[in-house]
């Protein structure tokens, strides 16, 4: 079970200070990505985004960096963003607190990044609060539910587009388990964007106009 879009009750479950959407009132929308890189998806992903001249951000697992170091230094080359996604992809409601900081801490060995995005998006609040000082926290407003097998390229598409406005943050997954939705909602999405005269930028480069944080 999970929500498309974040009501405002569930944001408020959280901790303060974590980053839902971007306040804007530019037609602009922030692309990201988890789980990469992936050798073969996460080129994919480069190239629908260069056809569309759009940038994005990648929460990378570090061990997946460790593997495809080609691969990750390819989107920090093509001025995309990177973010920290753990080490081995941990449920931190599941995870020992003490595990869980020294995982990211490890992932940040391979990952140049203060973004930190929650596998799953379940984080603890005492996990936020060791992380805060050094992670920007990114969540998410609309997620495109590419991972859910049980969906259907067009619905993954149509999750995307009927539910972004303005400053939305949005999850896709460079991953082989999302790649059946991706491959098509990805292109379609960025057409349609395209189309309505957004720009898709990477939380990058926001960091220079204002913290990312909308609570």
């Amino acid at each position: 079970m999970y929500l498309v879009t974040t009501p405002w009750w569930l944001r408020k479950v959280y901790s303060p200070g974590l980053t839902w959407s971007i306040s804007t009132k530019r037609k602009e929308i922030f692309l990201t990505f988890d789980d990469g890189p992936h050798p073969t998806i996460t080129p994919f992903v480069l190239e629908c985004l260069q056809q569309h001249n759009a940038k994005a951000t990648f929460f990378c697992i570090g061990k997946n960096v460790k593997e495809y170091g080609d691969v990750y230094k390819r989107i920090v080359e093509e001025g995309h963003t990177v973010g920290n996604h753990t080490q081995d992809h941990l449920n931190g409601w599941k995870t020992n607190n003490v595990l869980y900081l020294k995982n990211v801490l490890l992932a940040g060995k391979f990952i140049n990044s203060t973004l930190f995005r929650p596998p799953y998006g379940r984080i603890s609040r005492l996990q936020v609060q060791q992380l805060q000082p050094s992670f920007n926290i990114i969540m998410w407003d609309v997620l495109s539910g590419d991972f859910d097998t049980s969906l259907s390229p067009v619905k993954c598409l149509l999750n995307v587009t009927s539910n972004t406005t303005a400053g939305s943050i949005i999850v896709f997954h460079d991953s082989e388990k999302a790649f059946p939705r991706l491959e098509y909602a990805l292109p379609k999405a960025l057409e349609f964007f395209t189309g309505k005269g957004f720009v898709m930028k990477s939380l990058g480069e926001m960091a220079d106009r204002a913290k990312l944080t909308d609570d």
